[in-house]
């Protein structure tokens, strides 16, 4: 397709929110539909939205005002919601046939406000909002985990509970299937298949964002952290495996006891 949006605009701001798990995207099929695969739609005259089923919006040329009214909107299709503070990433677009298309001083230069350069866009902020949302998440794990990490290096014995354990295995297991199931970070877009010429700027923006690098890093910390409470249950569990072998050697030494004692009172 070919079709422009924006015509009147010497720029335009781009918006992306992290707003929750899932959002709900049969219900906009019917609707002011201007592409899919991602599902881009209108939000006022001459603005658009592009929605990711995995709970991102990215917004183009609305004001605060509007992407507020418009989010206000979406609520009863987003699933799972954020109660706190949303993820963002904003940038400013300029169309400009003259330049080079791609990112240069925190501003993305395109040739045209066609809808598949909006789409590749969306693309990129959606993946580095997902992203920023999960470095966060597992810095925080991080925290919670390096004291157990510090308590296997220096040989101690005050592990958590199996079940605190079990459920950072399953934090991190959850996060990964989210992040490759869903999000598909390292995945380029279907819509460069039909428009390779694109992928110049897809590669640029990866590269400005960091896309790629990021996902890895992440992959690594997830991996450290699954090891490293599978390793402490592993040892929690062989524990408490040898306490119990301890009593059942005890309840035998007191039974032979026991035995004794009856041959010779008797």
């Amino acid at each position: 397709m070919t079709d422009t949006l924006f015509e009147d605009e010497t720029s335009i701001k781009a918006h992306a929110l992290f707003v929750g798990q899932r959002l709900e995207l049969k219900d906009f099929e019917r609707a002011n539909r201007l592409a899919s695969a991602p599902l881009v739609v209108t939000a006022g005259k001459n603005r658009c939205a592009v929605l990711f089923r995995y709970g991102v919006i990215v917004y183009f040329g609305l004001s605060t005002m509007e992407e507020m009214s418009r989010l206000a909107d979406l609520k009863p299709f987003i699933r799972d919601p954020f109660a706190q503070h949303l993820e963002s990433e904003e940038v400013e677009i300029i169309a400009d046939r003259r330049r080079s298309e791609g990112p240069e001083h925190s501003i993305i230069y395109i040739k045209e406000y066609s809808i598949e350069r909006i789409q590749l866009i969306a693309d990129i902020l959606a993946k580095s909002v997902v992203l920023s949302y999960y470095e966060t998440n597992i810095a925080d794990s991080f925290d919670r985990i390096d004291p157990l990490a510090e308590s296997l290096q220096h040989g101690g014995r005050s592990y958590q509970k199996a079940r605190h354990l079990l459920r950072h295995i399953g934090d991190t297991l959850i996060t990964h299937g989210k992040m490759v199931g869903r999000v598909e970070v390292s995945d380029k877009p279907d819509l460069l298949w039909e428009r390779p010429e694109l992928e110049p700027l897809y590669h640029k923006l990866m590269v400005e964002y960091e896309l790629r690098e990021r996902h890895i890093a992440l992959e690594r910390k997830l991996d450290l952290i699954s090891r490293t409470a599978e390793t402490l249950l592993g040892i929690l569990q062989a524990n408490r495996t040898l306490r119990v072998e301890w009593y059942i050697v005890i309840l035998i030494l007191f039974e032979i006891l026991l035995s004794i004692y009856d041959m010779v009172g008797s």
